[in-house]
């Protein structure tokens, strides 16, 4: 068995519903697949003492996860207020239309499509609910609008699907850039070494207790592959596809798609650059 506290982040055992730290409780919807590991994490979150929540992804639209989180909260005594979403994809916000209706709450986002409500979200901007406080970090790459959301008083980051809980993610091209995603994780391992951030609630799979390890981690692993994808273009491969047979030759099959989105921004970045 491996000992999980050397893995990359120090993950925290099963994914499961439950609380993960004094403020934030998963509800984990039913939707595994290779894409999303163990489902999406949906986030309730709140001060120990309020009567009052914020959901973070509410998740796929699917109507036994949407009230089971909305029981979660009542169940805990507290009312769900607002609605954040890290970012548009399916598995994180298709249900947020639906869980409006449920809570009758506001829905934020970056992007105005996804907003039910007159407010946004926007880098600096800080949310206060029921005395909870939340700051919202820009961290576009995967995709470009995707956010996560400082939470200071648990020492710990949302990070939607920047940072997973297991394994790495995917820049979903032509939508998410390499290079924004870099400046990313940049800031994500700005908050571990300036503002004490240690741990990170992922989009998808378990806690995280090491969150600059992790970091850290994801940077050199997009070195990596970045260099991989270098020396297979110097070799001769020149189509995404091929350079993902070709580097991504030991990974599943069924990730492949996702890998050669990630391959055409290493491309793309490495034209920017000069490099290829």
């Amino acid at each position: 068995m491996t000992d999980a506290s050397a893995l990359p982040g120090q993950p925290r055992g099963v994914v499961g519903s439950g609380p993960a730290t004094a403020r934030a409780l998963n509800v984990l919807a039913p939707n595994p697949s290779a894409m999303t590991l163990d489902g999406t994490n949906t986030w309730i979150l709140a001060e120990p003492d309020s009567d009052l929540a914020v959901v973070i992804d509410p998740g796929p639209l699917d109507e036994g996860h949407l009230r089971a989180v909305v029981d979660t909260a009542e169940k805990a005594g507290r009312r769900i207020a607002l609605t954040l979403l890290t970012h548009g994809h399916a598995d994180h916000a298709e249900g947020a239309g639906r869980f409006a209706e449920l809570t009758g709450t506001r829905v934020r986002a970056l992007d105005p499509a996804l907003r039910l409500g007159d407010e946004g979200l926007a880098a600096g901007d800080v949310i206060t609910t029921g005395g909870l406080e939340l700051r919202v970090v820009p961290t576009p790459g995967h995709t470009s609008d995707s956010l996560s959301f400082h939470l200071p008083a648990d020492r710990a980051v949302l990070t939607g699907d920047t940072v997973l809980g297991r394994g790495t993610t995917m820049v979903a091209h032509p939508d998410g850039r390499l290079g924004d995603y870099l400046d990313s994780l940049r800031r994500l391992r700005s908050l571990t070494v300036d503002d004490g951030v240690h741990t990170v609630l992922p989009g998808h799979g378990p806690v995280l207790e090491d969150a600059q390890g992790a970091v850290e981690f994801y940077l050199a692993h997009r070195a990596h592959r970045l260099a991989q994808v270098e020396t297979a273009v110097e070799n001769g491969h020149r189509g995404a596809a091929d350079v993902v047979a070709h580097v991504y030759a030991d990974v599943d099959r069924s990730l492949w798609p996702a890998a050669e989105l990630s391959v055409r921004a290493q491309l793309e970045y490495l034209g920017e650059h000069g490099l290829i």
